[in-house]
């Protein structure tokens, strides 16, 4: 993708540092992880996996500082995510969440949701620069979807909205991807077009991605790290 000085970060540490991290939800009458120490290097593909219930999608989301600790410590870019100024280093993630569908009735354009990836740097009525303009192109084009631009996102199928989501994601350049199931509503071609394209990223931009999938077959081969997960600990891993 090509460079946007937009968004710059200086940050040359790990991407995410986890220290005996323990998160719960209320009502829960176990932690959902528990005693997790992780360090997520700069620059590296990581894959999390294990079955249902593993604590998966808790531990991105801790690591994206959407869910607190109530015991442990974790930094996001070197910055506590228990501190108010997570808020900013998070404008340097892109995060792909796994309820990403749109009711039919969803009016936006497929394009005005990629441009939403844009917003934590824009106003609410500025217009988009020359620059930001070709990014929104350019991920539409890299991930098929340049074609359904002027459509509304409701009326597309499961793996086309996945792709937008994803494409909202990159638009921003970010220093660091969340992606939880990213595969999971994609056929065998688009998951090893979005494998490829996830993996093109990472070496490109300098950038870190971590993915939640069940699935390990799309990005196995790809991936620099894997963790393997189960009741809510990490059992197993693999690059780190």
């Amino acid at each position: 993708m090509g460079r946007c000085t937009a968004f710059p970060c200086t940050f040359r540490g790990e991407t995410v540092k986890l220290k005996n991290v323990w998160v719960t939800y209320s009502g829960a009458n176990l932690p959902a992880i528990q005693d997790i120490t992780l360090t997520i290097p700069s620059k590296k593909l990581v894959l999390i996996t294990g079955p249902n219930g593993a604590g998966k999608t808790t531990l991105l989301e801790t690591c994206l500082g959407l869910l607190k600790a109530f015991k442990g410590e974790v930094f996001l870019f070197g910055i506590n995510t228990k501190s108010r100024s997570v808020v900013n280093v998070r404008k340097l993630c892109g995060y792909v969440p796994q309820d990403f569908i749109k009711p039919p009735f969803e009016s936006y354009t497929v394009k005005r949701v990629i441009q939403f990836g844009l917003a934590p740097y824009k106003s609410i009525f500025e217009q988009l620069t020359k620059e930001e303009e070709d990014l929104v192109q350019e991920v539409a084009e890299i991930l098929d979807i340049k074609n359904l631009l002027a459509e509304p996102v409701g009326t597309l199928s499961g793996g086309q909205q996945q792709k937008v989501v994803i494409a909202r994601a990159l638009v921003r350049r970010p220093r660091a991807l969340f992606l939880d199931e990213p595969f999971s509503s994609l056929d065998k071609e688009s998951r090893k077009l979005v494998s490829n394209v996830l993996k093109g990223y990472v070496k490109e931009e300098k950038a870190t991605a971590l993915i939640v999938s069940h699935d390990t077959n799309p990005v196995i081969n790809l991936a620099d790290a894997v963790i393997e997960m189960k009741d809510g600990r990490i059992v197993e891993t693999q690059g780190l």
